[in-house]
């Protein structure tokens, strides 16, 4: 059933877990999340970034993520992440999305709040929910290349971050606190007082944790545990899907042809296997 980020995140709160978040930028990613949640039945978020529109238009892939949320038989969100322009969030909810993510974090803090009142009127119309972000993850706020080391992070602030949803009324605010987007090339030190004095100041708002593919078991539970509710997750679910890929092609009958159906089989079901590990961890099964 196709639900917003709200009424996902009152679940989390609720049950004290956190909503896996999955980028689903081609039909076969569509189909492992859902897919995962079913089997598990429990709420998920299924999510396209604004720069993955190089994989598969929005207006190719947007419609197909909100049918299929609405024939599954666990809620299902249909969020924009990482909605770098106000004419994406648009087109997003003309489209049925019933979540949207504005990102104007690596913008100075005052354009950033005018942006996402901006974006605040725009999602009352469809009655979706908005995400906001505060601090920076660094360079990749995109979520491409590899993580390592940068100097461009910049930590949310929690008297800062308390202005910022007063005025902009956000359900959700993405918090920079240690994690980063892409492969982890080191450990991720988390600082996860950063968490709980936003949950303070802001009254209790559901913080959004970017970059979680490869952040260990352990800090997850913390994260959790500190208030995190919902858990951006892709990047290790899409190197499972290549790596089942690879797999398939090395392991084929080097004397019969490879047919595409076979391989895309494959990555679906690892990528849906991946998913519902990390579904289990966020959820604490």
């Amino acid at each position: 059933m196709l639900v917003t980020m709200k009424h996902v995140l009152e679940i989390a709160e609720e049950k004290k877990i956190a909503i896996g978040s999955f980028n689903t930028p081609l039909l076969e990613c569509v189909e492992a999340v859902i897919g995962a949640a079913e089997e598990l039945d429990l709420p998920v978020i299924i999510q396209l970034a604004e720069g993955q529109q190089r994989l598969t238009p929005l207006n190719v892939i947007g419609p197909v993520m909100v049918e299929l949320a609405k024939r599954a038989s666990v809620p299902v969100c249909v969020h924009l992440d990482h909605g770098n322009t106000l004419e994406c969030v648009d087109k997003c909810l003309d489209l049925g999305f019933t979540s949207v993510m504005y990102d104007g974090s690596t913008l100075p803090y005052a354009e950033n709040l005018e942006n996402t009142k901006k974006a605040r009127m725009l999602s009352y119309r469809t009655g979706a929910s908005l995400e906001a972000e505060l601090g920076s993850m660094g360079k990749r706020e995109s979520g491409t290349g590899e993580a390592g080391g940068d100097d461009t992070k910049i930590y949310t602030d929690p008297d800062q971050a308390a202005e910022f949803v007063r005025e902009t009324k956000v359900e959700a605010l993405a918090c920079s606190f240690g994690t980063t987007h892409g492969i982890y090339l080191t450990e991720p030190k988390l600082d996860f007082d950063v968490v709980r004095k936003v949950r303070e100041k802001t009254g209790g708002i559901p913080v959004v944790m970017h970059g979680g593919s490869g952040v260990s078991p352990e800090d997850y539970r913390k994260s959790i545990e500190a208030g995190v509710r919902k858990i951006n997750y892709f990047t290790y679910m899409n190197k499972a899907g290549g790596e089942a890929a690879k797999k398939a092609v090395e392991e084929a009958d080097p004397a019969k042809p490879i047919f595409f159906a076979a391989i895309s089989g494959a990555a679906r079901e690892a990528m849906k296997d991946n998913v519902k590990a990390a579904m289990k961890v966020f959820a604490g099964l």
